[in-house]
């Protein structure tokens, strides 16, 4: 594709998330869109955003999980920047309005202390370069209109980053079950969702390695300091309704949020 249509793109989806209103998926309207001119447009959309003030703090990886794929229609992950501007403090309230059309995911979160950087990288490089692991939720929301993506689509988009709210129990990863611990949503105070950190292609650390091997690609390295999202261990709920949302690991923690009234 040529580098006008690839900024016209990103300026389009830009756009889209600043003023909260869905655009026909891109691939839809620029059909050579495929995911390595896709990971280009989410490259532009970031440096956009840091442009402005923002600053890139880690990186994400979504749909790993197969109930995420069959729920959005997928079959491979999608992987995105992660901006300084999308995070919230946990115990704050989130206004629904920032969000077209947001779903509410549970997931661990790493702090790095190293460097990672593939190709060839092991489980055991990561398992190194991890400092912390903490709850997370991530709020998932896409641009593209009623969530009609195809691979291509989520990738311009940022892998359809909304909001990320970390918690505040960090752990040694020589403390956790990462390969075997339960997560359940709750919805003021009700279970509305479960799955397992297993579903997080095996385990989160296994996720993060083919995270940092496939950006490797695109000459991207992760840095010490950065927050490495791995990907949600239970299908996505939609946010839809104001109240109190928690999410809960078994024998780790928890992190929670308020959702104001529209």
């Amino acid at each position: 594709m040529q580098t006008t249509e690839l900024h016209e793109i990103a300026t389009t989806l830009r756009h889209a998330r600043l003023n909260r209103t869905p655009i026909a998926a891109p691939t839809k309207t620029w059909q050579q869109l495929d995911a390595d001119a896709a990971f280009e447009v989410q490259r532009l959309t970031v440096e956009m955003a840091v442009s402005e003030g923002d600053r890139v703090v880690g990186y994400k990886l979504g749909n790993i999980a197969k109930a995420m794929q069959a729920a959005f229609g997928l079959d491979q992950p999608d992987y995105g920047f992660l901006l300084a501007s999308t995070f919230t403090y946990e115990g704050t309230t989130v206004d629904p309005a920032r969000f077209i059309e947001p779903f509410v995911e549970l997931e661990p979160a790493f702090l790095l202390k190293r460097h990672l950087r593939g190709p060839n990288l092991t489980v055991a490089d990561v398992i190194n370069a991890v400092e912390h692991a903490v709850p997370a939720i991530e709020i998932i929301d896409s641009r593209v209109q009623n969530w009609a993506i195809d691979l291509p689509d989520t990738l311009s988009d940022n892998g359809s980053t909304g909001a990320v709210i970390l918690g505040g129990t960090p752990r040694q990863i020589t403390d956790l079950r990462l390969s075997d611990t339960r997560g359940t949503l709750h919805f003021n105070g009700e279970p509305v969702m479960s799955g397992n950190t297993n579903n997080i292609l095996g385990n989160p650390l296994s996720a993060t390695a083919w995270l940092c091997n496939r950006l490797a690609a695109y000459d991207v390295e992760f840095e010490p300091g950065q927050i490495i999202l791995p990907g949600s261990c239970l299908e996505a709920v939609r946010m839809n309704a104001p109240g109190t949302w928690t999410g809960e690991f078994a024998d780790w923690g928890s992190v929670q949020f308020e959702v104001s009234p529209a």
